[in-house]
């Protein structure tokens, strides 16, 4: 900025030193004259161009999994995402209803259930997500759904089987109940909270790092 003032200033007739325009605007010189000495990151052309594809074709993988397929190190895809800004996604800001009652105790039938979800290895199909639903208090697997991507659509159809499963079709339950999960960004999806409401259910979410949560019932 300072500068692009100087060379303004000049251009009018006027010649203004560098140090005296410091003084004016009280800014540092130093800040004027620095220059920065760090180079831009740079990306080996032999790590990212598999990477790229195989986050293209299944973009439901985290950086692990995709490290493992490919057999790099961890660390080396996980500084690529960030570079590049891959699968980089804002979590929304405010609070989520979390757990209360402790200890956490499904009394009778209906009154929570649990949803998580799982990747599979299928041989040749290779990676699968797997969505389950269950009854916090019979412990009753209601509802499952196994699809290559592990996106909202998944944890939906899950869901809707388990209600199809309980209550022998789709709409409001009689009388609304929680459903549990962690706080991946599957269940906190616009699409699927949207889904879980519109059948009368009320969403709660395990502490985080806290797994043990998830299923228990007494």
């Amino acid at each position: 900025m300072i500068r692009t003032i100087q060379q303004g200033l000049l251009a009018d007739g006027y010649k203004v030193s560098i140090a005296k325009l410091c003084i004016w605007f009280d800014v540092p010189r130093r800040t004027v004259y620095y220059k920065p000495l760090k180079s831009a990151p740079k990306v080996d052309a032999r790590f990212e161009t598999p990477i790229k594809d195989l986050i293209e074709k299944e973009p439901s993988f985290g950086y692990r999994t995709v490290a493992w397929l490919l057999g790099f190190n961890k660390n080396t895809v996980q500084r690529i995402f960030k570079i590049k800004g891959w699968q980089v996604r804002k979590r929304p800001i405010g609070k989520r209803p979390g757990i209360e009652a402790l200890p956490s105790v499904a009394s009778r039938p209906d009154e929570r259930w649990s949803t998580d979800l799982a990747r599979l290895w299928a041989g040749r199909d290779q990676w699968a997500s797997l969505a389950l639903v269950m009854d916090c208090h019979t412990r009753e697997l209601l509802g499952w759904h196994l699809s290559r991507s592990g996106k909202a659509t998944t944890a939906g159809s899950a869901l809707e089987q388990a209600l199809i499963t309980r209550f022998g079709t789709l709409g409001r339950v009689p009388e609304p109940f929680l459903l549990r999960s962690d706080n991946g960004l599957v269940f906190t999806s616009r699409s699927y909270t949207k889904l879980v409401r519109s059948y009368g259910l009320r969403q709660e979410f395990i502490t985080p790092h806290c797994p043990l949560q998830r299923n228990k019932a007494a």
